[in-house]
């Protein structure tokens, strides 16, 4: 259940675990190749290093590096959200190997190369069933590093 006491679910399932509280950070699902244990996001059943065709199933996550991130001033998809002149979009290298791009929540100047970032859930919309559908994104970890 999220803050509003409203069930939550992902947009699309395989790709994130949605915590049964707030207080709980969200995984990543990646997969590990057996043989070069290169980890990728999302699953992959071949390797894209080494082509090997058994892979794992690993939780990736949820803090990570900000490698690189750029700032569009259009607004994201069909949001009601108060930031609607733009969004952020980066790429966070994760401790586990991959990197991976992703929405990221924050203004354009609250964003540096370098930077810790910590995963997290925003609510995209409720569904017809009255749960919260959410999607995953980054936001800078917080000076205190307590998350």
């Amino acid at each position: 259940m999220s803050a509003t006491g409203r069930e939550r679910v992902p947009i699309e399932s395989g790709y994130f675990s949605v915590p049964e509280s707030d207080a709980e950070a969200p995984l990543l699902f990646g997969s590990r190749c057996k043989k070069c244990q290169e980890t990728f996001f999302p699953r992959r059943e071949v390797c894209a290093s080494c082509l090997h065709r058994e892979t794992t199933d690993v939780s990736i996550g949820p803090r990570g590096t900000l490698y690189t991130w750029t700032y569009l001033y259009v607004p994201l998809f069909n949001s009601q959200r108060a930031d609607d002149g733009g969004y952020a979009v980066g790429q966070v290298d994760l401790p586990e190997g991959p990197r991976i791009q992703a929405v990221l929540r924050g203004g354009p100047d609250d964003f540096a190369i370098g930077m810790e970032m910590q995963l997290e859930l925003e609510t995209l919309r409720q569904d017809d069933e009255g749960r919260d559908v959410v999607v995953y994104r980054f936001r800078p970890r917080s000076e205190g590093g307590s998350e």
